[in-house]
């Protein structure tokens, strides 16, 4: 039976406002990997401690993520909209007017933590102003805006850097910031208010500590050689601790943070975990290509931004085929297909070379943004059917901190096998190396010769970076087929009112 929907006057403006504010976020997941070489000479830092810029923006976000639920409850969705939207503006003001690293750190983490309420509560604000019967048509609008930033953000990127400024990438979210907290402050309406709404604080803190220290664990472990490092072991340790106060007390307690009646709804947890899937496999690309494009390839970083676009023209492709195909088609069949695209377009990235055209890197691109939708669209209808009003932004909170901690371990577990494949090719191309060829004893001189010497070492890294590339993007492509497993295992499933045996 059909949920009772009071729809909003101002519905459409309304679906607006709340797309501006988390394509805003998205936005500054990616866009900001762009402006990191110039932030890194203006701050006079390392690789090292600029990397803090995100790692401390994706820590904030995951310990507000779970909150979304709870201050909805308490201080009404509107409100920590307002707060979640008009934060992130401001912060992103001081971000592009900082002088100095540690003013830059501090402004990220505030954006971080409060753009982090910005997803889990925009689904649900959404799904809340549709019949189910529009569920898809609703959630294919919510997933372009959450999704679309990630692909805009290096475009959008390169053309600032090259044209304007890097403090730019910050300043850009000002104008979108203000149109989208006057469309919330004007035709969104408040939430019934909980007063008596109590915060579990152990429960919270706990989790907190063992995102956090996970999360700074993934982001720094390749820079410190994992487990050779004191600081990998000690955040190991203090993130598996937390996780089991944090489990422990979940189940024991009356009133959790989470509510862990949402992971007996077995539809959640299918959903739930392939969107985990999602992250692990898409946030990986995302990071990697324009570091591949500009620096091994040596594309200019407005071409670099370019050659992301195809993935957003996937993107919208997908979804509004998914969104039509949505009820008349089995799901697993539409995500099974989106998980396929992502294999075959993984795979032949994995036969790439230093020579690859363009066009090859279109259309890897096109196949990777129309896997994206397909996948989306269906596991977050699967996830959320059935559940009511109250549940939808806890729902919304667990999927999109599932999804955020496996984007970060994605992106480190494929840089370690990037390393080690690196590695291991450039021994193998070493001793192919003969130093008593002809051409070095043609030489005249030694000067000539280390000069040789030197370009025929820049070309052996060269190489060996290219062939690690490979065996990253062919990692991707066998992690790409374990959820086409589990979708083939998965019994029934319903969406909408349309049962699927």
């Amino acid at each position: 039976m059909d949920e009772k929907i009071i729809i909003p006057k101002f519905r459409g403006l309304i679906t607006a406002s709340i797309m501006l504010a988390t394509t805003l976020y998205a936005l500054d997941w990616t866009i900001v990997v762009v402006a990191f070489p110039h932030m890194k000479g203006i701050f006079a830092a390392t690789e090292d401690q600029i990397a803090w810029a995100v790692t401390c923006y994706v820590v904030a976000s995951a310990i507000a993520m779970p909150t979304a639920g709870w201050a909805s409850r308490r201080f009404g969705r509107k409100a920590v909209m307002l707060f979640s939207v008009g934060g992130f503006t401001i912060s992103s003001f001081f971000c592009g007017l900082a002088d100095s690293l540690v003013v830059e750190v501090i402004a990220r983490t505030c954006q971080g933590f409060t753009g982090g309420f910005i997803v889990p509560l925009s689904a649900p604000i959404i799904l809340d102003s549709y019949p189910r019967k529009e569920h898809s048509k609703a959630l294919a609008i919510w997933s372009f805006g959450t999704f679309a930033g990630s692909f805009v953000g290096p475009v959008l990127g390169g053309y600032i850097i090259e044209y304007m400024s890097w403090r730019w990438v910050f300043y850009i979210n000002i104008p979108i910031g203000l149109i989208s907290l006057a469309g919330i402050l004007f035709f969104m309406k408040e939430t019934k208010k909980e007063k008596t709404a109590r915060l579990d604080w152990f429960g919270f803190i706990t989790l907190a500590v063992g995102v956090s220290s996970l999360q700074i664990m993934a982001d720094r472990g390749h820079r410190l050689d994992w487990f050779e490092s004191t600081e990998i072991i000690l955040e190991c340790i203090v993130s598996c601790f937390a996780f089991y106060l944090f489990f422990w007390h979940t189940l024991t307690s009356r009133q959790p943070f989470l509510n862990p009646k949402l992971l007996y709804i077995r539809q959640f947890v299918i959903g739930a975990i392939l969107l985990s899937f999602y992250g692990l496999l898409q946030t990986p690309v995302l990071v990697m290509m324009p570091v591949f494009l500009e620096d091994l390839i040596g594309y200019p970083v407005d071409l670099v931004g370019l050659l992301q676009m195809p993935r957003g023209v996937g993107l919208v492709i997908a979804l509004t085929l998914a969104s039509k195909l949505s009820g008349k088609i089995d799901p697993r069949i539409i995500m099974g297909t989106g998980f396929a695209l992502l294999a075959i377009s993984n795979f032949e990235m994995s036969h790439w070379s230093l020579d690859v055209s363009a066009w090859k890197i279109i259309w890897t691109g096109i196949f990777q943004g129309i896997g994206a939708g397909f996948i989306m669209l269906p596991t977050q209808e699967i996830a959320f059917h059935g559940s009511n009003s109250d549940q939808r932004t806890d729902a919304s909170a667990i999927m999109n901190l599932a999804r955020s901690m496996c984007s970060s371990l994605g992106v480190s577990v494929t840089l370690i096998v990037y390393f080690l494949s690196a590695g291991i090719s450039r021994s193998d191309l070493i001793p192919n190396i003969n130093l008593q060829s002809s051409f070095f004893n043609a030489l005249p001189n030694s000067g000539d010769r280390a000069e040789a010497l030197a370009t025929m070492e820049i070309e052996i890294q060269r190489q060996a970076s290219m062939l690690g590339y490979d065996g990253a993007f062919l990692f991707l492509t066998v992690l790409s087929i374990i959820p086409i497993i589990i979708l083939l295992f998965v019994g029934n499933l319903k969406v909408g009112d349309q049962k699927y045996e």
